[in-house]
């Protein structure tokens, strides 16, 4: 048998070569010749060894060059300063009641941040904004592969203007689509069409965004090559049809893609779509194998030939796994199913979602650290689905650039299938196990083994069948149980209450439903904001400070400059010392209001519920203990409470009016307390954690707080053994406790 077949063209090496020289030039130089090797070898002939290596060369020496550091506006980092800028996409909300935005000044791009509500200005505003503009924090990092280089924490804006020109122009299309949509009577259904078609999904909210997210659904608002290909694919149905020839489909399918680029903005991440979409349906159209993988290959080396950055752009990642996927996976996969007796029209779409999510599985989990298990089920109850709303979506968006009133009787058919969408991501985001951790070795090695023993039905059945049955259970459940926790936000319903590991100090984190609060920041040193990463905490609503001691706040500043915070709630009482001196000078240069704490104080970040039961209103240590002055906290989160006690003991918790709770957290690091076993009887706590540092020289926890906790019965984990403990669950799901 020829092998001839299967060996690489000319110029498919050519354009890998490209390829991998854009990929590495800007980023590992150095490992250039190591991949010139294998291309060289590949190529076969000397004169193709030639132009691989000098094509391989060209492309990172173009990815250098275009690759520099992004551009600074004029003003000085650090400063408050106003600018003229345009937005580049519509403010969206983000967690801890801020928003964010790109916009452009002067060809420099940067990151809008504000808190509150988003203001109502769409892509092409043009307007003034004042506030301090600064480098990006650890946590902005990302920034830098969308070629923005600062952020502007908002505090003032302008009122705005429309920009002209062709952008004006653009900018005009994609409004009237926009007021078509608005008219859907389901705000809901609306917000996720206009997601749907423009890849705008700043209108919906955090919380849908969240649950589409868990279910796998999210790429259907994102701007991606997968959408494109699908909206292709429509187009190719109705001309299979109406019987139209293959010239006549592409050309079709290519004037539809043209149209949807000003339709959506004409954005970086629009154009990257249309590329890639326009190459899958190249690959979906082509016959040939070589045709499909020149055509991913070109879409590839185009996006990055234009903007190098993109390769660790998440957004590119996923979109050019998603249209590889589809262009090498949904032809077979749609045939099966069409040889089974599915409807082309049914097949068509449930082919390129199945395909999609094979492809994208595996880069989620790299650039995450999760992966959805509610995916597959989630996408093909919806795969039938977002053809029409698609459709619709986009006829909707045609007939708005002649007459709104046009428009409205197919974007309301078309939220027919948006709120059965919108229903399917709901319920499958919301299952407790719909978005587990898992390594993306893990996730490719599962999809090559069920691949493999799918292969293996056709020689052996029931061998076969029996295999892929327990591969598909090792899909599904051994990333389960090698769940590490922590990666990622609580599932939607959950909560997610965890006792941080930094040393002899107080450090707890509460999270729900993407909003997360922080009480205590431990001791200097305490490895505290690599935690907070670990727990997929990039935000925080608000801090709290319970009081000034150095293993209560010993790292509050720097958890203030590492990421966004809403609010410092802060428990001083009046008392003056560098730790805390560090927090207020950090949260003053963020732009952070502090709040003195007192008794009925009330915190609320989504379905975090925290009342403030100590000190009074007006009393201050004036050289007492600190401790006797710390902030409690009474937390309630999903139908659970939590007692946050800092180091206030007995003496202090005696006078307070305290329910039965779920939680404790015992008082002072488990320092003797003659009226523990009292205040246990009285709040019945279901689990009590020490937070407490190994080999400290206090004596932590004491002999009589361990066998007061062990006489009541209650579960006890403490930091010192049991590392970090997290506690998650709800009032009717139950607790389960890992650490």
């Amino acid at each position: 048998m020829s092998l001839r077949g299967a060996r690489p063209r000319p110029a498919e090496i050519l354009l890998i070569a490209a390829l991998v020289g854009l990929v590495l030039g800007p980023r590992e130089p150095r490992l250039l010749p190591v991949a010139a090797l294998p291309l060289a070898i590949i190529a076969a002939t000397p004169a193709g060894a030639v132009g691989a290596t000098a094509v391989l060369a060209s492309g990172a020496g173009w990815a250098r060059l275009r690759s520099g550091p992004p551009h600074l506006p004029e003003q000085a980092l650090g400063h408050v300063t106003t600018l003229r800028l345009t937005l580049e996409e519509t403010p969206r909300a983000a967690a801890g009641s801020r928003w964010r935005a790109f916009a452009t000044v002067r060809g420099a791009r940067i990151l809008l941040s504000g808190r509150g509500s988003p203001p109502r200005r769409g892509a092409g505003a043009v307007f003034q904004a004042r506030g301090l503009l600064r480098a990006p924090g650890p946590f902005e990092r990302w920034i830098d592969a969308r070629g923005a280089a600062a952020v502007l924490e908002v505090s003032v804006l302008a009122s705005a203007e429309r920009r002209g020109g062709a952008a004006g122009s653009l900018d005009a299309v994609r409004n009237r689509a926009q007021a078509a949509f608005a008219r859907v009577r389901d705000r809901d259904a609306g917000s996720l069409l206009r997601g749907m078609v423009l890849g705008d999904d700043a209108l919906l909210s955090l919380r849908d965004r969240e649950l589409l997210r868990h279910a796998g659904l999210g790429h259907l608002v994102a701007a991606s090559g997968a959408n494109v290909a699908l909206l292709a694919a429509l187009v190719l149905g109705l001309c299979a049809v109406a019987g139209a020839g293959r010239r006549t489909r592409l050309a079709l399918v290519l004037a539809v893609t043209a149209l949807y680029v000003p339709l959506a903005g004409s954005g970086p991440s629009i154009r990257r779509a249309a590329i890639m979409g326009g190459a899958a349906s190249l690959a979906l159209w082509a016959s040939r194998p070589v045709a499909r993988r020149h055509a991913l290959l070109l879409a590839a080396a185009a996006t990055l030939a234009i903007e190098p950055r993109s390769a660790v752009d998440p957004g590119w990642q996923l979109s050019f796994a998603a249209v590889s996927a589809i262009g090498l996976l949904a032809g077979p996969l749609r045939s099966a199913l069409t040889a089974r007796g599915v409807a082309r029209g049914v097949a068509e779409p449930v082919a390129l979602s199945v395909a999609a999510g094979i492809g994208t599985a595996p880069v989620a989990a790299g650039i995450f650290g999760t992966v959805s298990l509610a995916s597959l089920p989630a996408n093909l109850m919806a795969a039938p689905l977002v053809a029409p709303a698609t459709w619709l979506g986009m006829l909707a968006g045609l007939f708005a650039q002649i007459d709104e009133r046009l428009a409205v009787p197919f974007a309301t058919l078309a939220a027919l299938p948006c709120r059965a969408v919108l229903a399917i991501g709901r319920w499958w985001g919301a299952r407790p196990m719909a978005q587990i951790d898992a390594a993306w070795w893990m996730v490719l090695g599962a999809i090559a083994l069920v691949v493999a023993l799918g292969l293996a039905l056709r020689r052996r059945p029931r061998l076969g069948r029996m295999l892929t049955a327990l591969a598909l259970g090792a899909v599904l459940i051994w990333p389960a149980l090698r769940r590490t926790g922590g990666a990622t936000p609580p599932a939607p319903g959950i909560a997610r209450i965890t006792f941080l590991d930094i040393g002899q100090g107080d450090a707890t984190l509460l999270q729900a439903g993407g909003h997360a609060l922080l009480v205590d920041a431990g001791p200097p040193g305490g490895r505290l904001s690599q935690q907070l990463v670990r727990a997929g905490v990039d935000h925080l609503d608000a801090f709290v400070g319970t009081h000034a001691q150095a293993d209560h706040i010993g790292a509050a500043a720097d958890v203030l400059e590492a990421m966004p915070v809403g609010l410092v709630l802060d428990g001083r009482s009046g008392v003056r010392e560098q730790r805390g001196t560090a927090m207020a000078a950090a949260a003053h240069a963020r732009g952070v209001r502090l709040v003195p704490g007192q008794a009925g104080q009330v915190l609320e970040a989504g379905a975090i519920r925290a009342r403030v039961l100590w000190p009074p209103p007006g009393v201050t240590p004036h050289g007492g203990d600190p401790n006797d002055y710390a902030i409690v906290i009474l937390a309630e989160i999903e139908g659970l409470r939590i007692l946050l006690t800092a180091d206030a003991e007995s003496d202090v918790l005696s006078r307070l009016d305290l329910p039965p709770v779920d939680i404790l957290k015992v008082s002072h690091h488990g320092s003797a307390d003659p009226g523990l076993p009292a205040l246990l009887a009285r709040i019945t706590p279901r689990i009590a954690v020490i937070e407490v540092g190994r080999g400290n020289t206090y004596g932590h926890p004491t002999p009589s707080t361990l066998r007061a906790l062990e006489q009541s019965g209650v579960m006890v984990r403490r930091t010192d053994r049991d590392g970090a403990v997290r506690v998650e669950g709800s009032a009717s799901s139950g607790l389960r406790v890992a650490g």
